[in-house]
């Protein structure tokens, strides 16, 4: 077997390559079937024909790549994550997870387990193009109805569209669902946060990925002239916005496991010689536990009411998205803790704050995540790096999650059953 360390630097030299498949010249930009998906497709099914693997794009872009099992028959373990990029990217968001698999298969040297190894570099996690994410992993689940397909991006393309421009036929779209005979999935990703590596751990054992709520808040006003309104005598929708931000600020510090986030306003009219008439808030709150997050949810509801009330304007909320927490699958969580104990780090469990495919083939497969640590915290920026140390401990470790889970008889012999005792 060649040495992991070896593996490792191969896995960081492929991710950089990889990034120069770009949409943008002076920067990474990848999104759903554009034209630099098909270089990338390329490039990987060329590392994996000489290891006895075959690779094909199922008809939302997703490349699948299987390497055989010791028998015809046996069942499928997926291990994957995404190929598509936000603007401005870093090379190793999503796409480590799946040259990291391929270094996988070539540790194996030709020796087959008890099951099939499924490599899925999905064709879209990020939700760029069309404002929807998991196109691709929504697909193994069969999740993609004719409302999503019928979505449309900036250029008025549908979903159904670019599947077909790209030369994929969507009516085959109900082929890529997993099949019956699929044990589970386990993802390797960048953390893309801090935590890691402020506790000085190499790799994380990803619990569960935390709830989120997407909200808009709007506090109406009446805006007037800011040179002869009195203070007093004010109905300042920003002042009330300004107010409000610290209560959730203050609030989400105070609160164990909880983020919450005023990502952007927009104020009406919007002069310097203006009392604001409108500010319009998003809110993003995030949590490992449902009832924890719907709770903070109505706490800054309630104080924005609270405040509108005070400075007699009113407030109106939207909300945008409410996504469950997804709670990884125990028997799959102990093995990857017992694996990372044998690449030699401490199996430190974590809750992932951002999504992942993981959480959508969680509802129909066991599935796991192994977060890698992410230098300086930094993700989605040209600035995104991985430690060496990192990729040949999570070689090591996914070597051992396969060498575990194809000595467990009964996880062999329960396909597409989830193990949450």
């Amino acid at each position: 077997m060649r040495d992991s360390e070896t593996l490792a630097r191969e896995v960081i030299a492929r991710c950089q390559a990889l990034a120069r498949f770009s949409e943008d010249a002076t920067g990474i930009r990848r999104t759903f079937l554009s034209p630099p998906m098909r270089d990338v497709h390329r490039a990987i099914a060329e590392w994996v024909t000489p290891l006895g693997a075959s690779s094909r794009v199922d008809a939302v872009g997703n490349l699948r790549i299987l390497y055989p099992g010791a028998e015809a028959n046996a069942p499928r373990l997926l291990i994957g994550s995404h190929l598509d990029t936000v603007p401005n990217a870093g090379a190793y968001d999503g796409i480590l997870g799946v040259v990291l698999a391929v270094a996988l298969l070539t540790a194996c040297e030709g020796r087959k387990y008890p099951f099939a190894l499924e490599v899925v570099g999905f064709s879209e996690e990020e939700g760029v193009r069309f404002g929807t994410p998991f196109i691709g992993s929504r697909a193994l689940v069969g999740s993609l109805d004719e409302e999503l397909l019928s979505r449309r991006d900036a250029q008025g393309i549908s979903i159904r569209e670019a599947i077909a421009n790209f030369g994929l036929n969507p009516a085959d779209i109900p082929q890529t669902a997993m099949g019956d005979d699929t044990l589970g999935y386990i993802e390797f990703h960048i953390e893309q946060g801090p935590v890691l590596e402020h506790a000085g751990h190499s790799l994380g054992v990803v619990e569960a990925i935390a709830g989120q709520t997407r909200m808009e808040i709007t506090f109406l006003g009446h805006a007037n002239h800011a040179g002869t309104t009195p203070m007093s005598l004010r109905h300042d929708a920003l002042a009330a916005a300004a107010e409000w931000i610290s209560v959730v600020e203050q609030h989400a510090q105070s609160t164990n496991g909880l983020v919450a986030t005023v990502g952007s306003i927009q104020v009406k009219p919007g002069a310097v010689n203006v009392i604001t008439a409108q500010a319009l808030l998003t809110l993003d709150v995030r949590h490992q536990k449902d009832e924890a997050r719907n709770r903070a949810v109505d706490f800054f509801v309630g104080q924005a009411e609270d405040i509108a009330k005070r400075r007699r304007l009113s407030v109106r909320s939207k909300k945008l998205l409410d996504q469950q927490a997804v709670p990884l699958d125990s028997f799959l969580l102990n093995r990857v803790a017992e694996a990372v104990s044998r690449a030699g780090c401490e199996a430190y469990r974590m809750v992932s704050g951002a999504g992942h495919d993981a959480m959508i083939l969680a509802a129909r497969i066991p599935s796991a995540m192994v977060f890698l640590r992410t230098p300086g915290g930094i993700s989605h920026d040209p600035a995104e790096a991985v430690e060496v140390e990192d990729v040949t401990k999570a070689i090591d470790c996914g070597f051992h999650l396969l060498d575990q889970v194809a000595s467990s008889a009964d996880f062999l012999s329960s396909p597409s059953r989830t193990h949450r005792a």
